[in-house]
């Protein structure tokens, strides 16, 4: 049986971007009762909340690797390329990624702005 400490968060996790907010039971790159997982960034995880399975995670989010800001995994936030980079960030440095992160950023972009059922009025 788990102890009641592995289930207290250790704090809330806030995305600086979008303002999603969690609470997050571990923060690094081994989350614990998972020995065949390394993550390849310092992660926020928080055990998955939709399983008693003790070895099911979610990742919440990362720093940006060049503002250091808080943000989460959504696309519409952060991109991983070999490390966490918040979307504002890959804006401004846009030349110095590849070709394909470039055209993966312009397809984001447009799908974004078609229009969604739930942005059309209801009649």
């Amino acid at each position: 049986m788990a102890s009641e400490a592995e289930h207290r968060p250790l704090g809330v996790f806030k995305c600086h971007l979008c303002a999603l907010t969690a609470p997050y039971n571990y923060l690094g790159q081994k989350p614990p009762d998972v020995q065949s997982v390394i993550l390849l960034e310092e992660c926020y995880v928080m055990k998955d909340p939709f399983t008693s399975d003790r070895n099911r995670f979610l990742i919440l989010g990362s720093r940006c690797t060049l503002c250091s800001r808080l943000v989460c995994v959504g696309p519409e936030c952060s991109l991983f390329y070999s490390k966490r980079f918040c979307l504002p960030c890959v804006q401004q440095n846009i030349d110095a990624f590849p070709q394909e992160i470039r055209q993966d950023l312009q397809k984001r972009k447009a799908a974004s702005k078609t229009p969604s059922s739930k942005s059309r009025p209801q009649t």
